[in-house]
Order: C-alpha cells, then sequence, then structure tokens
C-alpha cells in the first residue's frame, strides 16, 4: 500500500513540479529571452546597417585615395612653392638688413672719426689758447716787473728828492 500511495501521491505532485519549473522559467530564467534578443539585434545589424556601414567605409576609402593620389600632391606642391618664395623673400630681406647695418657702421665710423678729428682740434686749440695764455701772462707779468720797476725808480728819486727837502 505504501507503494501504491507513494506512486499516487508522486504523480499527484508530478503535476505541481511541472507547473513549478514552468513558472521558474518564466520568471527567472531569462537566457531564451536574452539569446532572442541577441539574435534580433545582429540580424537587425546585418541587414540594416551592415550595407550603409560598408558603404561609409568605401566612401571613406575612395576619400582617402583620392587624398593621397591628387590633393596631397597638389597640397605637397603648394607648400613647396610657397616656402621657395618665403625663402627668396627671407633671403633679399637679409641682404637688404646687412647693408643697411654696413651702411650704419661705416656712417657710426665716419661719425666718430669726425667726433675725434674735433676732438683733435678742440685740444689742439686748447693748447694754442693756454699757450696763448701763458704768452699773455707772462706780457703782462713782463709790464708788471718792468712798472714795479719804474715806480721803485720813481719812488727811490722821490725819496731822494724828498731827502733833499727833509735836510732843512
Amino acid at each position: 500500500d505504501r507503494k501504491r500511495e507513494a506512486l499516487a501521491a508522486g504523480s499527484l505532485i508530478q503535476p505541481v513540479i511541472k507547473d513549478v519549473g514552468e513558472i521558474y522559467s518564466r520568471l527567472l530564467d531569462h537566457r531564451p529571452v536574452i539569446q532572442g534578443e541577441i539574435r534580433y539585434f545582429v540580424k537587425e545589424f546585418e541587414e540594416k546597417r551592415g550595407l550603409r556601414e560598408l558603404r561609409v567605409l568605401e566612401n571613406l576609402k575612395n576619400t582617402i585615395f583620392e587624398t593621397n593620389e591628387h590633393v596631397l600632391l597638389k597640397c605637397e606642391q603648394q607648400m613647396h612653392d610657397n616656402l621657395n618664395e618665403a625663402f627668396r623673400r627671407l633671403q633679399a630681406a637679409s641682404a637688404m638688413i646687412h647693408r643697411l647695418q654696413e651702411r650704419e657702421h661705416e656712417e657710426r665710423k665716419l661719425q666718430a672719426d669726425k667726433l675725434m678729428a674735433r676732438e683733435e682740434k678742440r685740444v689742439a686749440h686748447w693748447e694754442e689758447f693756454m699757450k696763448e695764455q701763458q704768452n699773455k701772462q707772462a706780457e703782462v707779468d713782463e709790464e708788471h716787473r718792468k712798472a714795479m720797476e719804474r715806480l721803485r725808480e720813481q719812488y727811490s728819486e722821490m725819496e731822494k728828492e724828498l731827502a733833499k727837502y727833509v735836510s732843512f
């Protein structure tokens, strides 16, 4: 009997276990849903975006190829021409600046020479002036000495004459 009861109870529990399994798989097992979503996403991406992405990549490849073949060569040639022109202008400017510096150097040298000549002339005039002053001083000193000599003689004569009158 027990076996029968166990079998009868087992047969009653089986539908419950089956229902619990279905509830579990629907509520808690998300793998089938996620796998379905992944399949849908891959399918949509491959069908809709795949061709568009291929076209975009093909356009990019063509643009890069055209840039490398044509635009890059034009840019390189233009840059080369512009750099040559800039280099030529810089050389011309450098030559002009060099000439200006040489002129300025020559002008400064000329001014320095003129200044030196003026300084030498001034020194010569000063020396001449000082000699002239010494000569004039010597003349004045000589005149003063002569005048003093005359005055001494005059005073000595006046003393002699005064001495004649003092004897009275």
